[in-house]
């Protein structure tokens, strides 16, 4: 079997028997550096479904304290697995645990918020930047980790064009990605 064959990789991927489902439809799904913690972010209440793997099994948890306020789109882990973001459909657009062991406890918001629906959100390597893409100007909200503190930079001299849907960093953390509605649907910063 040649593993860069199309037709061989398809054999190569098992279906694993389906875990307690989510409640709703499944917007955005992330894994924790180690594989153990897998979240899903959907449409419906709890908004957030967490999963514990053994192995092939992958166990829900319990909701988190302090739910999600709207449909969860995007979901990320920070790189220690300490933390995990959610971006949300309604007020305050983002929501963020801390995990301990395998209980999640929300944070309070960001004294900041992003200024509409969070569509995307990404953890830089380190785990001290996080980016949220959004609705309504300026489209992408970067907050800077201190403990357990998040606390929002100023926007970009140069914003996104419209709407932002989906956001990422590279892996050493100096550019960061926004996919966005408007020409030219992508706009790349780099951090100094």
């Amino acid at each position: 079997i040649n593993k860069y064959d199309p037709v061989c990789v398809k054999y190569l991927m098992t279906k694993l028997p389906d875990p307690l489902t989510p409640t709703g439809t499944g917007r955005g799904v992330a894994f924790d550096k180690t594989g153990t913690y897998l979240a899903v972010a959907h449409s419906s209440n709890p908004y957030i479904t967490i999963y514990k793997r053994n192995e092939d099994t992958f166990t829900k948890l319990p909701a988190p304290s302090g739910l999600p306020t709207g449909t969860g789109y995007g979901v990320a882990f920070d790189p220690t697995g300490a933390y995990l973001a959610v971006a949300n459909g309604s007020n305050p657009y983002i929501t963020i645990y801390k995990r301990n062991s395998d209980t999640f406890t929300k944070l309070p918001a960001p004294s900041e918020l992003p200024t509409g629906i969070g569509r995307g959100v990404a953890f830089d390597r380190t785990g001290t930047y996080l980016a949220v893409a959004h609705y309504s100007d300026p489209y992408i909200t970067i907050y800077k980790r201190s403990g357990d503190t998040f606390t929002k930079l100023p926007a970009p001299s140069t914003l996104p064009t419209g709407d932002g849907y989906g956001v990422a960093f590279d892996p050493t953390g100096t550019y960061l990605a926004v996919a966005h509605y408007n020409s030219p649907y992508i706009t790349i910063y780099k951090r100094s």
